[in-house]
């Protein structure tokens, strides 16, 4: 009889995998699913991005590099954030790694330990609650509420700090919700943790530049930078330029963490794919001309699925700040059907029968609601909408 580890029983596949997983079977049985579960850009990755990869393969630099990034990422990401983000590091405060997903799972390694506390607003990605956990950490979700738009609960974070809390963990804009933490909430959630300086922050920004929020993108170091030796600053390349399989992610913070974080990855990938780190360069370095017409593109499908569901009975859909996914709240239709009692259900008779696979809002810590994906074209998100309403109408 097989035996695991206790702690891999501890967490479940990522539900967007595994949603995915199932409609790509259907797609096998001959069945024409759209899907609408994936984080992942549908346009290519830019033509002189892919020549830099190419390059980088010609000139045989497909070897090993440091297992922190090659100098030349390195200072490509330092230059980035003193020129978007008015952030100054040095390189022996920046690692690159195999994805931003990597990184994170690696920050929660090397500074969680057993019973650590770990404080996450909802709704949440999906992978970090299981990561908390496969770290020996408890996740704290912090309730939010639709109505109020996902705005931090400031009195739920008070309560819940104590001396077990090690981390706070931001992601804006948010995936699932699409919800930017603006600089008058960061300034408020600043002046909280500032009276508790035992307490890391981790700041996801993977969802930056896919953005439309009236004020300019903004993460807790710019600001509260007296925050800048306990907060990590998460990112990468993958949503922003098209490079979800080049798995090019990287963090930049306090340099003993980074230090430490260096070490693990030496003991498990190593360094991140050479090629790729390469053509990171590139997108770093050079003006993309396709990143605003990708972000104009996400803006056209985001106002045109929201306007769809909220003309369907029982549904309710915010308009987001940025992210290619749009969270609507299902709450009201799933009181009112008798034959569905949850968004778990809900995706799967979707899934059954509209033949559109969404991720149930319950993995992201907001039961009721679903996210869907809109990195797809208009067509085919058109084809979608027409198959959710009939589904919907046809199960009342």
């Amino acid at each position: 009889k097989l035996t695991f580890s206790r702690r891999i029983n501890l967490i479940k596949p990522s539900s967007t995998m595994s949603l995915t997983s199932k409609a790509n079977e259907l797609r096998a049985l001959g069945e024409d699913i759209i899907v609408l579960t994936v984080g992942e850009p549908d346009f290519d990755t830019p033509g002189y991005i892919k020549d830099a990869g190419q390059k980088a393969i010609e000139s045989g630099k497909t070897k090993y590099t440091s297992v922190d990034g090659v100098p030349e990422l390195k200072n490509a990401i330092v230059n980035k954030f003193k020129k978007e983000n008015d952030l100054i590091f040095n390189s022996d405060e920046v690692i690159v790694s195999s994805g931003c997903k990597q990184s994170i799972f690696n920050l929660l390694q090397v500074i969680i330990d057993h019973d650590d506390e770990v404080l996450i607003p909802g709704p949440y990605w999906v992978s970090y609650a299981d990561m908390v956990t496969y770290a020996g950490g408890k996740p704290i979700l912090i309730e939010s509420s639709y109505e109020n738009n996902f705005d931090l609960n400031f009195d739920f974070i008070e309560k819940n700090i104590n001396d077990k809390t090690k981390l706070f963990m931001l992601n804006s804009p948010n995936n699932p919700s699409g919800k930017y933490f603006d600089s008058t909430m960061l300034r408020k959630l600043a002046g909280l943790l500032r009276q508790h300086d035992k307490i890391y922050i981790s700041s996801d920004d993977i969802y930056e530049h896919i953005f439309w929020h009236h004020e300019k993108f903004q993460n807790i170091l710019n600001v509260a930078p007296d925050l800048k030796e306990r907060t990590i600053i998460f990112n990468g390349v993958s949503k922003a330029y098209s490079m979800t399989g080049w798995r090019i992610g990287y963090a930049a913070g306090n340099k003993e963490i980074i230090k430490k974080m260096k070490t693990l990855q030496s003991q498990s990938t190593s360094c991140a794919s050479s090629v790729s780190q390469y053509a990171a360069i590139s997108a770093l370095t050079q003006k993309c001309e396709e990143l605003p017409k990708m972000n104009d593109e996400y803006k056209k499908r985001h106002d045109y699925v929201v306007k769809e569901l909220n003309n369907i009975s029982g549904v309710t859909c915010r308009e987001t700040d940025g992210t290619f996914y749009v969270f609507p709240s299902f709450i009201e239709y799933i009181k009112k059907c008798q034959k569905i009692n949850n968004d778990d259900e809900l995706a799967m008779y979707l899934l059954n029968e509209g033949k559109v696979a969404v991720v149930p809002g319950s993995a992201f810590g907001m039961p009721g609601h679903l996210r869907l994906s809109i990195a797809l074209d208009l067509k085919n998100l058109e084809k979608a909408m027409d198959r959710i309403k009939k589904a919907l109408n046809n199960n009342e």
